[in-house]
């Protein structure tokens, strides 16, 4: 492929997409496959790894493997964008994110043929951080590299059709990691999946590896970024010149908090929360959780292509905020039905039974725990997070000085302080008031894959899709619209950066925010503020600092 092949396209109309261009865009493609595939692998899976790699060590060394383990899961990310996307504005796109698929896949496999702490002790562990820390490291180069790699191959007019795939693959891999957790489970009995066939999801991902690294190795440079080396005018220093000099670090920032965090929110509220959301507060079991998702995702993931090739029509900006508002206006009826339909008996209860907490308020924490390290001892913090847990509604009384009891519907107040069967009699009593039980009969329950024509089952999917057209409004034409913000010798660098913090801090942080605001609170729906607050901000600094890209020209090397 010449470097002139694309460059200078502004005059070319729609055309059906080449062979050369469909294989820009599957080279690409994979690396986000990957990426999603094994984020929920080990977040599904964490806590049979948990027990195969940690639980043998006393609880101070298990905290510290578990914050290294959300470290690299999240926090390391921005740091791979710094490192990798600094050798791919020095060296080549391509070369940049051959790299970072071999370490990511590796990774990746590797953790499936890692022997446990029962076989080799503290090792064990200590190489599972590695390899999660390695893939961080990977993960925060990918997704700059296959986005900019297909939009420098791109027609002028039609990048936002063409990085849309890219954008489609990040829930497939969610999709099919949901597919062989599930496949895998049935196939073998929950017995033999924890004691070895959770490898085999680990082991599986060998395939994408190969795929994905013989597509690569036959692809060409990207041509802005051939033509930038012959015209020697490529940047020296890239993270310098992008986050040193203000009119460059001045885009990032924007794109940050006028793009990118409120696309990260809205996101993981429509595909991880609601997967959270269903499970861990209305109770649904993990199978018919995982269907109704995958159902969605299935349902719905048209919307990123729709979307990338209607941002190339009317711009990326009405797109992404649009997605953004719509998001944050119907939050909270969404998922006020989702409960009513998922869980109709707990739901009744939440309007219907008073439960308080009386006790000293300035004494309760905020209960922010995204590492699951910290501990919060307080009677207080213990009466709240136990009645969080059961998903039940309640406010909090302030009564400075006295004892903090559990207040049900009347009942006998439930004393926390020197009650070591505060759970119990707190489980029993919530269900005596009229709390739906563990084994509740209304809550959705799927039997089969195909088990959908039902009322209550089809008005979730729906629910839930609608959730991912959201998902695919703003983030189907956001790879297209960073890419456009910045100049072709320091594009990789500038764009991979605010887009990790973004997923990795804003998105990735979610679930443990939202927790600890239900359990602040006592309200069930209380961690929805998170990411309407934030849809909202970002909309407004959007729409008023962050200018329209679409029609950007991409070719350029400086600064503009």
């Amino acid at each position: 492929m010449s470097a002139t092949s694309y460059s200078g396209a502004a005059n070319a109309g729609p055309r059906p997409m080449s062979k050369e261009e469909k294989k820009v865009i599957l080279a690409s493609s994979l690396g986000t496959v990957f990426e999603w595939y094994d984020f929920y692998l080990y977040g599904s899976l964490a806590v049979v790894i948990g027990a195969k790699f940690f639980s043998m060590f006393d609880e101070t060394t298990r905290n510290i493997f578990a914050l290294l383990a959300f470290a690299a899961g999240f926090l390391v990310r921005p740091f791979g964008a710094l490192v990798f996307g600094r050798l791919g504005d020095l060296v080549g796109r391509k070369y940049t994110f051959l790299v970072t698929i071999l370490i990511m896949g590796a990774s990746t496999f590797l953790v499936g043929v890692l022997p446990g702490s029962e076989s080799i002790g503290i090792t064990a562990a200590i190489l599972l951080i590695v390899l999660r820390c390695l893939q961080g490291l990977a993960l925060g180069g990918e997704y700059g590299g296959a986005a900019t790699y297909v939009a420098e191959h791109a027609p002028h007019g039609r990048r936002g059709f063409y990085t849309s795939f890219i954008q489609i693959t990040a829930t497939a891999g969610l999709f099919l990691s949901l597919i062989v957790i599930l496949g895998v489970r049935a196939a073998l009995g929950e017995a033999a999946f924890a004691d070895w066939g959770w490898r085999i999801p680990f082991l599986v991902s060998v395939l994408l590896l190969a795929i994905s690294v013989w597509i690569r190795m036959q692809m060409q440079e990207s041509p802005a970024f051939q033509k930038m080396k012959e015209e020697g005018t490529h940047s020296k220093a890239p993270i310098g010149e992008a986050f040193g000099q203000w009119k460059n670090a001045k885009i990032a920032l924007l794109a940050l908090l006028g793009l990118v965090m409120g696309q990260a929110v809205v996101w993981y509220t429509g595909q991880f929360y609601a997967l959270f959301f269903l499970g861990s507060v209305l109770k649904v079991d993990g199978f018919t959780t995982n269907m109704l998702i995958a159902w969605s995702l299935l349902l719905g993931s048209g919307g990123f292509v729709l979307f990338g090739w209607l941002s190339d029509k009317i711009g990326r900006k009405p797109i992404i905020l649009g997605g953004m508002l719509l998001a944050a206006v119907t939050y909270f009826p969404i998922f006020k039905l989702l409960s009513q339909e998922a869980n109709p008996a707990l739901h009744r209860a939440h309007s219907e039974i008073a439960v308080t907490v009386a006790a000293d308020t300035a004494r309760c924490s905020f209960q922010f725990n995204p590492t699951g390290t910290a501990r919060f001892t307080d009677p207080c913090d213990i009466a709240k997070a136990a009645l969080a847990r059961l998903s039940v509604n309640y406010s909090v009384v302030n009564t400075p000085g006295s004892a903090v009891v559990v207040n049900i519907a009347g009942q006998q107040p439930i004393s926390v302080v020197g009650n070591p069967q505060f759970a119990a009699q707190l489980g029993t009593a919530v269900t005596a008031a009229g709390y739906p039980a563990a084994s509740n009969p209304s809550v959705v329950r799927m039997n089969g894959a195909f088990d959908i024509f039902r009322r209550d089952v089809l008005i979730l999917i729906a629910l839930l899709t609608v959730l991912v057209i959201y998902v695919t409004m703003v983030y189907g034409p956001i790879a297209a619209a960073l890419v456009e913000m910045f100049p072709t010798r320091i594009r990789y660098t500038s764009m991979s950066l605010p887009y990790h913090i973004g997923n990795g801090w804003f998105g990735g942080l979610m679930p443990a925010t939202a927790f600890a605001m239900i359990a602040q609170t006592g309200d069930v729906y209380y961690g929805l503020w998170y990411p309407i607050v934030i849809a909202v901000v970002c909309a407004v600094i959007g729409f008023f600092f962050v200018p329209e890209s679409k029609d950007n020209d991409i070719d350029q090397a400086d600064a503009r």
